[in-house]
């Protein structure tokens, strides 16, 4: 029978199609991965993998094999997570959220959980929001922090709270100088967005259709760094969520941040695990600390207000 972690090398594989960054995921050398497969090739005398100069093909057998193997790593951890500590927050959690998320939440929690839960032992890991159902649900992660919607059959979401989204445009823009914002101001207005994909991507293109504004196609960002300087050159105007403009973009002179004053829009943030979990009070016991977290985050909307989602 093969290990488990030859059969972590080949779901990394799987899903990088790449044997650095496979290597990389899991933690080990390339060599030593390489290895472990073609020893795991052996063991079931089938090819699972096709090695080219410019990239790995997954064959059909090995396709089967891969999913199966995803089946087995993640009852696996199951297995660790009961003998951790499945009644409480002890032991190993392996949570993911966006990078959008992540580095201002955590700036608040991180001391808070030490303290709180010092038989914790939290891995994270950031990803792009649209990747991280997938993870789960292959058992990659235990919990995920996402923008909604979070979907999927076997998920159990839970809101943390609601972040709003700030009109920002470039200090010389006409809007800058106006005392007051509408929607209706962004009538025939350039939009940027995160690239196609992006949970944000999807809430400005809605925003654009109510208000008759133009979603730019051709200038697309791929973070909120980069539509933060496409706004500075004048290329359009953005909405940025209120964890970030208010860490990276308070203090910029040549950005402003507006409210629309009649139409004030949010995303809703979820905590989301499997259904078939061990863990649930633990995980339940996550998102009450992460709501009473969120609390204490001034740039964070209170649970009474109406949202976009």
């Amino acid at each position: 029978m093969p290990n488990l972690r030859q059969l972590e090398y080949l779901v990394a594989v799987a899903d990088t199609r790449h044997f650095r960054r496979a290597a990389e995921r899991t933690n080990t050398t390339q060599p030593t991965l390489s290895e472990q497969l073609k020893a795991l090739e052996e063991r079931l005398g089938a090819q699972l993998v096709e090695r080219g100069n410019s990239r790995v093909v997954i064959t059909a057998v090995g396709s089967e094999v891969v999913e199966i193997a995803r089946r087995m790593l993640r009852d696996a951890q199951e297995i660790r997570s009961i003998s951790s500590g499945a009644n409480g927050l002890t032991g190993l959690l392996r949570l993911a959220l966006p990078q959008t998320i992540g580095p201002y939440v955590f700036k608040h929690a991180a001391p808070l959980i030490q303290k709180t839960y010092p038989g914790l032992q939290l891995s994270v890991r950031e990803d792009m929001a649209q990747n991280l159902p997938r993870g789960l649900e292959d058992g990659q992660h235990d919990v995920i922090v996402s923008p909604a919607p979070l979907r999927g059959a076997d998920i159990v979401t839970v809101p943390l709270f609601r972040e709003p989204l700030w009109l920002t445009v470039s200090a010389d823009h006409a809007l800058a100088r106006q005392r007051q914002v509408r929607l209706e101001d962004i009538r025939g207005q350039d939009v940027l967005a995160l690239a196609q994909g992006h949970h944000l991507h999807e809430a400005v293109r809605s925003l654009c259709t109510e208000a008759g504004a133009r979603l730019r196609y051709d200038f697309e960002g791929t973070s909120l760094d980069m539509l933060r300087e496409m706004v500075i050159m004048g290329w359009g105007i953005t909405f940025m969520p209120g964890l970030y403009a208010a860490r990276e973009l308070a203090n910029d002179p040549a950005i402003r941040v507006l409210r629309l004053q009649d139409r004030p829009v949010y995303r809703t943030i979820l905590m989301g695990w499997r259904k078939a979990s061990a863990r649930q009070a633990a995980f339940l016991e996550m998102a009450e600390f992460f709501k009473s977290v969120a609390k204490s985050i001034p740039e964070l909307s209170r649970p009474e207000v109406a949202t976009a989602d």
